[in-house]
């Protein structure tokens, strides 16, 4: 008796180890909300403007509920991130600043590996969010702006600037 192993079911089992593969692999980055800043020393301050609408209510505690410097990273925002920021230098000293008009934001960049926090909320007597530090390292940050409150919807500038 000959002994015929049935094509179909091999044919079956390659599909569906081809489909768990791709079931099962990472997702790909989402690209940023509003864009890309390149940044390199000295640049012009125009480079380091750019334009956002708040939105979401994914918990940006999620990401880390502590910076760097031990700052509570609160707020909600969108799960991709806004912006993109690519320092092609290292910065002794920069300041990332949202203008809402005074509505209440915050902020977080992640940057430039998944270990680097850096959170910022009120700025002095405004409730538009700022982050001033030193030591950015060249490579690629991710900023979302947030708002202390989920799904609120707030037009903003954000603006880079070096010291």
């Amino acid at each position: 008796m000959k002994y015929c192993r049935p094509r179909l079911q091999f044919k079956s089992s390659w599909l569906l180890a081809i489909l768990t593969a791709i079931t099962v692999s990472p997702a790909i980055a989402e690209p940023a909300n509003f864009g890309t800043l390149n940044l390199s020393k000295n640049f012009d301050p125009a480079q380091g403007i750019v334009h956002g609408f708040t939105s979401g209510s994914y918990s940006l505690s999620a990401i880390s509920n502590r910076d760097r410097d031990q700052k509570a990273c609160i707020g909600f925002a969108d799960p991709n991130p806004d912006h993109i920021m690519v320092l092609e230098k290292d910065f002794s000293e920069l300041t990332i600043q949202v203008d809402s008009n005074n509505n209440d934001t915050t902020l977080l960049i992640q940057g430039p590996d998944k270990t680097t926090i850096r959170c910022g909320d009120d700025t002095g007597k405004s409730k538009d969010a700022s982050v001033s530090d030193r030591n950015w390292k060249s490579g690629t940050y991710q900023i979302w702006v947030g708002t202390f409150n989920s799904g609120v919807k707030h037009d903003y500038t954000l603006t880079v600037e070096q010291q």
